[in-house]
């Protein structure tokens, strides 16, 4: 005899959605288009850490033997988790919650634990396109207000510094200099220097603060001497707020919205990325800057921090644990090859981090030469390769004005399709949580102006007088790698041995008609949590001592660290306990409107012998038109 669900429906067969049934309840959408994923997804993974961490952990780390971790945590951690998250809301339909509901009860904590994380990276990333804003701004003064000392925000140690590329005549015998310095003559230090040799005068020289850096820190950041929150910068509000507009205007209508904009803000970023590459090659310098981001380090090989770095890498880069992928992957159809595009699009974003270096290096190449320093001098990572670093480079060029229009056009549109993409996918989970009261006429856009009014006010006290110490606080133990590395054990754990690597299979198999390759299972089942759990143990054992600009926040820097990470982590346990309480029988039962092709088969076998039975009897033989009897409804 059949054996039926609750409902009424044959075991393994899905049912109609109930919601979007109901009266005054819309049916969720899907993308009009296999580009408009592919972009958004693009967009996505492939923002500011391919352009101001990458390159920089390559140079750290050994240069061109950084790839062989980076690598190896690329195929074992990286794609088997990304396919994973994107398999998985294509499969379920769902956002980043209730597709971890769907899949296994009791693993509900799992995707409320990303949306943390999520809900940290909406509040502080933008803050850095706050940043990209305000320079924009300034770039398009004449000249740029970084480059000179002459400002009401700069001090008596600041000493400008032009460059011998693209002002030769500076560097005559008997230039005047005068003009860098509110002072009638120059600095008895530079009379009859030799700008061509390195020497102690030129020593002295480069020990002096930058106008780069005091645009930063006394300008943009305005920073409070005992580092307290202060007063907000209402210039860099303005911004933020004009970011969130910007954001907003991009996802209010969610994929309708948000899907057209991605062929602008994803391929955009890429011209200027070229653009910036073509012009740093060209540079004197550009070839010892490749050097030495490039040149083998052999002997870096064994230190277990290289490897711990390219993980975190891998990790941040491909935006996992963070539901953003599942959100993303359930608005496509559901024979949709997600395996391919996965694929295409984990080998993109490796090699756009790599191709983002030979524009970074060549440039900062080009400074070590026109300094006459070693390369361990100019090189940074994070917004001081953003914000200081490479805006000194480029007021060194002819028409810098120009290529600081271009670098902070690039910077902006790189972290824009990020943060849409990551208010899309809250909206998305907090949606089909509440889809009655939310999937109606008006609510998307109530939801995402809440979402960004709210974000918008957290964000706040990062553009305070303070807030820099609050930012890298955010940034170090919000998405931090010890949270993710937990949720990524988790995720692998619960897919392959409670729900069943092999009912997931064939899942997989039922969406693009055949069977992935065959390693991504057992990476599932051991190689995966075995890395992430091994580079946890040995982060937990390395001491983080934070300091910004000196100031170390001291307890109270420790204690709001911890409750960044213990916040997330403490969903899983939670809610686990929340579905212990209201039905334990049905704690690992996925839902009953799952379609299963083979409901009759073992969910986890290993050597052929069947680890773990089908949770199903079988009822009949699945032949090949059943799967028009499971084929998704029309959209008619």
């Amino acid at each position: 005899m059949t054996e039926e669900t609750a409902t009424g429906t044959p075991a393994g067969v899905s049912e109609p959605d109930k919601g979007a049934a109901e009266e005054g309840v819309q049916q969720r959408g899907k993308w009009a288009n296999n580009m408009e994923f592919i972009f958004s997804m693009a967009g996505e993974i492939i923002g500011l850490g391919n352009v101001w961490r990458f390159p920089y952990l390559c140079y750290k780390n050994g240069g061109g033997v950084f790839l062989i971790p980076y690598f190896v945590f690329l195929f074992f951690c990286g794609i088997p988790v990304f396919f994973l998250e994107t398999a998985l809301g294509q499969y379920t339909s769902e956002g980043g919650v209730t597709a971890w509901r769907k899949i296994c009860p009791m693993s509900e904590g799992v995707g409320i634990a990303s949306q943390v994380i999520v809900v940290y990276l909406n509040i502080y990333y933008i803050v850095v396109l706050a940043w990209a804003i305000f320079y924009l701004y300034q770039s398009f003064k004449s000249p740029l207000p970084w480059s000179t000392c002459d400002n009401w925000w700069n001090t008596e140690i600041c000493h400008s510094r032009s460059s011998a590329f693209s002002n030769p005549h500076m560097f005559k015998p008997g230039s005047n200099w005068s003009f860098l310095y509110n002072i009638t003559s120059p600095p008895d230090y530079l009379e009859n220097f030799n700008y061509t040799n390195t020497s102690s005068e030129m020593d002295a020289f480069l020990t002096s603060r930058s106008p780069e850096e005091e645009f930063w820190i006394n300008r943009v950041l305005r920073m409070s001497d005992d580092m307290s929150l202060g007063k907000i910068n209402w210039d860099l509000a303005a911004c933020l707020l004009l970011a969130w507009i910007m954001c907003y205007f991009c996802i209010f209508k969610g994929i309708k919205s948000s899907g057209k904009v991605v062929y602008f803000t994803a391929t955009f970023p890429y011209l200027m990325l070229l653009i910036l590459f073509i012009r740093g090659v060209t540079l004197p310098g550009a070839g010892e800057g490749l050097r030495y981001y490039l040149t083998p380090d052999f002997s870096k090989i064994t230190d277990p921090g290289i490897w711990r770095d390219a993980g975190t890498q891998v990790f941040f880069s491909f935006a996992v644990c963070q539901g953003v992928l599942t959100a993303l992957g359930s608005y496509n159809k559901y024979n949709n090859n997600c395996y391919r595009d996965c694929l295409a699009l984990c080998c993109l974003n490796s090699a756009t981090s790599i191709f983002a270096g030979f524009a970074v290096f060549s440039v900062l190449g080009f400074m070590a030469h026109d300094m006459g320093v070693p390369m361990s001098e100019v090189v940074s990572s994070g917004p001081g390769l953003v914000f200081i670093v490479y805006p000194r480079a480029l007021s060194w060029l002819p028409a810098p004005s120009f290529w600081a229009v271009l670098f902070f056009l690039m910077v902006l549109f790189l972290g824009l399709d990020t943060q849409f993409v990551c208010v899309e996918s809250l909206a998305t989970a907090i949606t089909d949580m509440f889809p009655r009261q939310l999937r109606r006429p008006g609510g998307r856009e109530v939801l995402a102006l809440v979402i960004a009014a709210s974000c918008f006010l957290l964000g706040l006290p990062l553009i305070s007088e303070g807030g820099i110490v609050l930012f890298r606080l955010i940034d170090t133990y919000g998405p931090s790698g010890t949270t993710i590395l937990i949720i990524a054990c988790f995720e692998t754990i619960v897919i392959a041995w409670v729900y069943g690597a092999d009912r997931f299979y064939d899942n997989i198999k039922d969406m693009i008609g055949y069977l992935p390759f065959p390693v991504l299972k057992y990476c599932w089942l051991f190689i995966t949590p075995l890395i992430c759990g091994v580079t946890m143990l040995y982060d937990l054992t390395q001491s983080q001592s934070l300091a910004v600009y000196g100031y170390k926040p001291g307890i109270w820097g420790d204690v709001f660290g911890a409750l960044l990470i213990i916040t997330p982590l403490m969903c899983i346990p939670v809610f686990c306990l929340i579905s212990l309480y209201k039905n334990r029988q049905k704690m690992t039962t996925p839902s009953s409107d799952l379609r299963q092709a083979q409901p009759h088969k073992p969910i986890l076998t290993l050597c052929n012998h069947v680890i773990f039975k089908a949770q199903v009897k079988p009822y009949r033989h699945v032949e090949e038109n059943d799967k028009m009897v499971m084929g998704e409804p029309s959209m008619v």
